[in-house]
């Protein structure tokens, strides 16, 4: 019987890290495109790419955000944004407020993000992050869940310290006013 073999360092997706992670560390990390790494307070958020399904949702939302979005706003998909020095989110797509901007984002200046739900990202997306953002200050998150037969889609905007929801899809079609009218069809 052959003995387990170790894997070398090289073999690790991610290097050995002791202790919290800083925006340094994570910036500093050879791109890799089969997946995402997020930081929240000094731990790793990492998730694979989504479906084929979850980013043809992507796609669509991002198609009419983008289509509709008055000139002082700008659509956006997977935008590294800076909530915070220990927190780097990568939203599925976003609405900002155009501005030079290098690696990273500035919160102050997203008017919307948005997720569609994974197996591997629901609860993040509906708990976790859903608290960042509007601690954030982030005044609208759309939630777009793509497990019912036709995909259900929620905008909620920020009041005081919560989000309240103020849209809902009704047969594959979200109709909002804010932050500015768009219809999207799933």
């Amino acid at each position: 019987m052959a003995a387990p073999t170790r894997s070398a360092p090289t073999d690790y997706l991610l290097p050995r890290h002791a202790g919290p992670w800083t925006l340094d560390d994570v910036l500093s990390l050879p791109q890799d495109s089969s997946q995402r790494i997020e930081l929240v307070d000094g731990a790793l958020l990492v998730s694979p790419l989504g479906s084929y399904r979850h980013q043809q949702l992507v796609g669509r939302v991002y198609a009419a955000l983008l289509a509709a979005c008055p000139d002082e706003l700008e659509a956006t998909i997977e935008l590294n944004v800076l909530l915070s020095s220990g927190r780097l989110v990568i939203p599925d797509f976003t609405v900002v407020r155009p501005r030079e901007a290098g690696v990273h984002f500035p919160v102050s200046d997203v008017e919307l993000v948005g997720e569609v739900f994974s197996p591997s990202t629901r609860l993040h997306d509906q708990g976790l992050k859903r608290s960042l953002y509007a601690k954030a200050g982030v005044q609208y998150y759309l939630m777009v869940d793509p497990e019912p037969h036709v995909p259900e889609a929620t905008l909620l905007q920020l009041q005081g310290e919560e989000y309240v929801e103020i849209a809902q899809s009704v047969n594959g079609v979200l109709e909002i006013e804010q932050p500015y009218p768009v219809t999207i069809k799933f």
